[in-house]
């Protein structure tokens, strides 16, 4: 029998996973560090504080580092004034999401250093930039560079160590604790890097920008021009596809990690294709109506009803066509997918009349620089 007090542990730290990366779009920095420690510590946690079999875990320790992944890419929708660099984090995004799942299909451990998670320390050096200088400042050069150097420095060695070559850090220096001067050598150097990457900025403002923006004391926009209204008000655009292609690519993912899925890839894509689509046209439907989500939770509570009836409803009628699905990991799924389709809808709202009519920002940042 399973101690009480196990479970206590397991649960708050699966909450805590759950929770902190929704922090993310209000505080950045803090946020994705604090997702960071914990997942490197989580496990631990169990082997110290619980005798739990950790088997099992390892699936829903994976979707839960996309899950908040995916929270920190919707957190440049809301956050990110310096439009360059969120088409390249969203670049280095979708990228290493491509990898993932084909690494997933495949269990080619090469594939996770070809596609490496550049996306998560660019974001964090983004992030640190911001604490101290307007990201505005970072110019298109700076900012390929930046990428580029995270790439080559920091990501392809970690990617290799890990996925390629296997090895735990811990038992290389406890081998030999002389390595561990070799990593203080190379910490140094990446020091240097950062330095070098920051040499030429205007100087420091005063304290720390930690906390982004509330949604609801967000400037004031211009009002959206009557083409970019009529485009985001079709049912199929731009927003809507890359939603398909993003929840789509996390379903593969899911799909392949979670246990119980007895679905190909192609149903799975195209369940989700149309569970977005749905979801628009109730959105659109209830806009003209004249009505709109006042806020987040609202709307997700909402859609999240929606489309647990949804897979209620498919749950029901595949019985008589010969299918079935897993309705505990399918409703998983759902509100997961759920989440980070709210997500994005109210915050490509916010990105969407941040730039309308604005220019590169990295040409802005390199007239200023």
């Amino acid at each position: 029998m399973v101690d009480t007090s196990d479970m206590l542990i397991f649960w708050a730290v699966v909450i805590a996973r759950f929770l902190i990366p929704l922090s993310i779009p209000r505080y950045p920095l803090p946020g994705v560090l604090a997702c960071l420690i914990l997942d490197a510590v989580d496990q631990t946690i169990f082997q110290l504080f619980t005798n739990l079999p950790l088997e099992g875990y390892q699936s829903y320790d994976k979707s839960l580092d996309i899950y908040y992944l995916s929270i920190t890419y919707l957190s440049t929708l809301r956050n990110w004034s310096n439009l360059y660099a969120f088409k390249l984090d969203r670049f280095l995004f979708y990228y290493r999401l491509v990898g993932v799942a084909l690494f997933e299909l495949t269990q080619l451990r090469p594939l996770l250093l070809v596609f490496p998670n550049t996306f998560e320390y660019f974001f964090i050096f983004y992030e640190a930039v911001r604490l101290k200088w307007n990201p505005k400042m970072l110019t298109k050069n700076k900012l390929i560079t930046s990428a580029a150097v995270i790439w080559i420095f920091v990501k392809l060695p970690q990617e290799y160590w890990i996925h390629v070559a296997q090895m735990d850090t811990t038992d290389w220096i406890r081998a030999n604790p002389s390595n561990a001067l070799i990593l203080i050598a190379y910490a140094a150097f990446l020091l240097g890097l950062a330095w070098w990457l920051l040499r030429d900025l205007p100087p420091m403002r005063p304290g720390l920008e930690i906390e982004a923006l509330p949604v609801a004391a967000a400037p004031i926009f211009p009002p959206v021009p009557e083409n970019v209204k009529e485009q985001r008000e079709r049912l199929i655009n731009k927003q809507v596809i890359e939603k398909i292609v993003l929840i789509s690519l996390i379903t593969i993912i899911f799909a392949q990690i979670l246990p119980g899925v007895r679905a190909s890839n192609l149903q799975l894509a195209t369940g989700m294709a149309i569970l977005i689509i749905i979801n628009t046209a109730l959105s659109h439907w209830l806009v003209r109506k004249g009505r709109h989500w006042r806020s987040i939770a609202r709307e997700f509570i909402v859609m999240s009803a929606v489309n647990m009836g949804l897979v209620l409803l498919v749950d029901y009628f595949l019985p008589r066509y010969d299918g079935s699905i897993n309705l505990g990991v399918t409703l998983f799924f759902v509100l997961l997918l759920t989440l980070i389709i709210t997500l994005y809808d109210r915050y490509w709202q916010l990105h969407a009349k941040n730039n309308v009519n604005s220019r590169d920002s990295g040409k802005e940042g390199e007239k200023s620089s």
